[in-house]
This record gives structure tokens, sequence and C-alpha cells, in this order.
């Protein structure tokens, strides 16, 4: 099945990914972006949501990924996680990683475990609904390894693709502004990309050719894309 595109027809169907480069969306970055995801839109739709668990359980299986526990990213890779590991044969033990620990209490950032114990290195699978540039991910990946957990695998529902992404998920780039980095390689497989998206939109009607001219000028140079389009990045 061609899991990626049909999950690309149904994002722009209900509204989970919408392309305007004539009109771009602001991000939280301050920068003007002619594209906006919200994958939480698949949880009110059960055959959307069945359709993403069989996607990575098929990306699982093909790429040969082993795992002995699913995370999901707090909070929008928590759902989706959940619905994978119980749809597993057998089901498999599922937990979830904060952006950071918690500031009161046990202060943890693992959420399933017991705080004052850790993961023991089992291979933890970490699912994350978006990929942008890769920072938050990363730091997920940080936290799964800071409690002895053996994350190597990050999957996600959808990935912009960035070459930003690329070189944090290598250690190459820190992936927050203290300058931290992964030690070590942590591989990206996604069910859907930016290419294949903009495929799909192109052969739907969804964009127009001139459109779809401006959005592969994006994905060239996201972060310059709005200023030379007459969207100046806006200051926090």
């Amino acid at each position: 099945m061609n899991y990626d595109r049909m999950i690309a027809k149904a994002g722009l169907e209900i509204n989970a990914i919408k392309l305007r480069p004539n009109d771009p969306f602001e991000w939280a970055s301050g920068y003007r972006m002619p594209i906006y995801n919200d994958n939480r839109m698949f949880l009110f739709h059960p055959n959307h949501r069945a359709l993403i668990a069989e996607g990575f359980r098929n990306l699982l299986e093909s790429e040969g990924i082993s795992y002995d526990v699913i995370a999901g990213t707090s909070t929008a890779g928590i759902s989706p996680a959940t619905t994978l590991a119980d749809s597993l044969n057998p089901p498999a033990p599922l937990i979830y990683v904060r952006d950071k620990p918690k500031d009161h209490g046990l202060r943890n950032q693992i959420e399933g475990i017991d705080a004052e114990s850790d993961l023991q290195e089992r291979k933890v699978v970490l699912i994350e609904d978006l990929i942008s540039t890769g920072g938050s991910s990363a730091r997920a990946v940080q936290g799964i390894r800071s409690a002895n957990g053996n994350c190597n695998n990050c999957i996600s529902i959808f990935n912009y693709g960035l070459d930003v992404t690329e070189n944090i998920f290598r250690g190459k780039d820190p992936y927050d502004e203290k300058g931290h980095k992964l030690m070590y390689l942590c591989k990206v497989s996604s069910l859907l990309t930016y290419d294949t998206l903009l495929e799909v939109a192109k052969e739907t009607k969804y964009i127009s050719r001139t459109q779809l001219e401006m959005l592969n000028e994006w994905r060239a140079d996201p972060f310059k894309w709005g200023e030379k389009h007459g969207f100046p990045r806006v200051k926090k």
C-alpha cells in the first residue's frame, strides 16, 4: 500500500495539512512559512488513526527495526504511539517523553517507568507526529538515552525533510541553544515526506503550478523564503 500518498490525501482533505504560499503562516519562530501541519486532526477520524498505525507497523517491518518499547513525544506523539503499541503482536510496552524533566515531584522526564529506575538498555523506538527542524525530537531521543534506553530510531507521520534535520540527528549540529548534540546517529524514517505531499497536492489540484514552484523554492531555503517573497520574520 502507498501509505504516504494515502496519508497525504487524507491530511489535505481534513485540513491537517495546509499549503498557503500566497498567505503564509506564522510559525512559533516568527518565520512566515507556506505550510502548516497539525496531525492532531487525524485523532478525530478512527480510520485515519488505523491507517497511520498500519503504516508504522509496515515501516518497522520493512526497515527491520527491532524494539522492546514504543515511546511517544509529549504531547502530539502520545496518541499515535499508543495506537501503534496496542496494535502490535504482542502489544508493546509504552512510555512517553517530556520535552524536559518536571520541575517538581520526582522530576522525571520519562513517563511510564519508575522515576527511580531506568530503561535498562531496552531498544526504544520514538514516535513523532511531525519533524520540522528536528530539535525537539532529538531532545526526546537524548532523554531516552539519558534514561539508559537504546534509541537509534525515530519515526514520524510527516517530515519536512530540511537539511538541518539530518545534521541534527547525525550529531553534526546542536539540537538546542546550549549547543548539545547527539553523541551518535539516530535514524529518521517517516510515513510522509514533503516531496510526496507536493506530488499529491499537484495531482489533486490542491495547488497551482505557480504555487508548486513557490513551495519547491521554500524547501531549498526555508528561512529566507518569506523575506524574499515579502513576508519578513515577525520579531518576538
